[in-house]
Formats: structure tokens, sequence, C-alpha cells
């Protein structure tokens, strides 16, 4: 099949367009924070309890302390992305890791690292999560770190599941004979031919990343020093009745970037699934 063509955006699923779309819409915003509002989204610009569209200068209006809004949802846009992509990305190296040794070796190895696995699998997510957090302390790389670390049991059982067939395959038997080892093996013919369910994964991943961050921040759990969606969530709880536009237009933010995510996800599905036929 025609490289050029299985690569054409137009190609894709229609997911995967819309997802694809969307996320790259909120990296544009994330990009443009310090340009479209380049004050400090903390600062106590206005009157508090201002209603969305009740003032031109604040259209989607102000928080129980008189803050922007707006401002504090583009600036929020920054540092939700990072974490979801910060936060995949540990949990994808480290789920990698673990299922490329238990899969290509197996025996003992195996054994001792999927009963690990399962430990992490066992232990809800998000309590272990808080309790990490708890620990450490509500600073931005901690409720990474923490998110990461909790998340990387299913791409374990991922890559194990396609290392285990892979290292069968003549192709990298072959190379193990010919001198180049297992690290060489592992790296240029096993890890390559799994990285399809991978990137599945992280597109699932870093939306429950988004969700757990937001419930962390829900719980007063956040990181004070910077804005984020949950963090909105968070600190606007107690006007949760009198006014819910300043927890449904942060609330809103999560679930269009969890729905792009699980889009981009779904699509990728299909376009795994089409075996070079996009």
């Amino acid at each position: 099949m025609d490289k050029d063509r299985r690569f054409k955006f137009w190609r894709w699923p229609g997911s995967l367009q819309l997802g694809a779309a969307l996320l790259v819409a909120e990296m544009l915003i994330a990009g443009s924070a310090s340009t479209l509002y380049p004050g400090d989204p903390f600062d106590m610009v206005g009157m508090p309890f201002v209603r969305p569209w009740e003032d031109p200068q604040f259209p989607l209006g102000t928080n129980i302390l008189g803050r922007d809004i707006a401002a504090q949802l583009i600036h929020g846009t920054r540092v939700s992305l990072l974490i979801g992509l910060a936060a995949t990305l540990i949990a994808t190296f480290v789920g990698g890791s673990v299922g490329l040794v238990a899969g290509y070796f197996g025996g003992w190895i195996d054994h001792l690292l999927m009963r690990f696995t399962e430990l992490f699998q066992v232990i809800p997510h998000f309590l272990l999560a808080i309790i990490i957090v708890s620990i450490l302390g509500p600073h931005l790389p901690n409720i990474i770190l923490s998110i990461g670390v909790t998340s990387w049991s299913m791409v374990a059982r991922m890559v194990r599941a396609d290392a285990l067939k892979l290292r069968e395959l003549d192709f990298v038997k072959i190379a193990v004979v010919l001198g180049g080892g297992h690290s060489r093996a592992i790296i240029y013919h096993v890890l390559p031919n799994a990285i399809g369910p991978v990137l599945v994964a992280g597109s699932i991943l870093s939306s429950l990343a988004v969700l757990s961050e937001a419930g962390l921040a829900f719980l007063g759990l956040s990181d004070s020093n910077y804005v984020s969606w949950g963090g909105m969530m968070g600190a606007n709880r107690d006007a949760l009745l009198t006014a819910p536009f300043m927890t449904l237009i942060p609330g809103a933010a999560i679930v269009l970037t969890v729905a792009s995510l699980s889009m981009i996800g779904d699509g990728m599905v299909k376009l795994l699934a089409r075996r070079g036929g996009v």
C-alpha cells in the first residue's frame, strides 16, 4: 500500500479526524494563552458572581473571587493538557517496559512482573493517586507522577500480549541468532510492531489523566500555583448551587477534551483494523 496514501488526513476515520481537529484546536488555544490573556489568571479583575455575557469584559463571567473565568479557562487548557500528556508518557514508558520484558522473556520474569502488574490493577487507581498526592504534597509534578504511576498496568498487559506473539516470529529469532542480542531485538523488532496498541492505549490514558486531575482538584488536591480545569471546579464548588456556570464551564472543557481523546482512540482502532487499507 502506498505510504503517501496511508497517512492522508481525509482518509482517516471520521472520529479520528474530528478528535484530532478538536485536540489541535485546544493545543493552539493553550499555546496562545499568554497572548489572549497576558495577565495573571489569578488576578481579581471584577466583581464576583458576574454571569456569562452579563458584562462584555468578562464573556464567561467571574468566579466567587472576581477572577475572569475565560482567562482561567484558557490558561487551564495548558496545564490540563500538560498533565494528560506527561502522565500518559510516564504510564506508557513504565507499562511498555514491563510488558516488553515480561512478554519477550517469559518464564519466571513474566510471572513476577505480571503479579506485580496485577497488584496495581486490583488497587483503585484514583484512590492510590489520592494517597500518593497526600503523602508527597499537591504539587504539579507530584500530581503528574501519581496519575502516571497508577495507570500503567493496562499498557503493560497490552504490550505483553503482543510481545508474546512477536518473540516467536522468525525475523525476531533471526535477529538474535545473527548476534544482535535480545535488547536489540526488543528495541528494533518487537517494539515497533507493538506500537499500534500502545498509541490506542495512550489516547485512553490521556483522557483518564485529565479526569483524574479534575477529581483530585475537586477534592482540594490541586496545585494552587497553577490554573487547571479541575482546579477551577474545586475552587468554585461552594457555589455549585447558586452559580453552577462556574463549574459547568470548566466541566464542559473537560468533557470536550475527553470526548476528543476518546474519538482519537476509537479512530485509531479502526485505522489499525484496516491493516494498511487507509
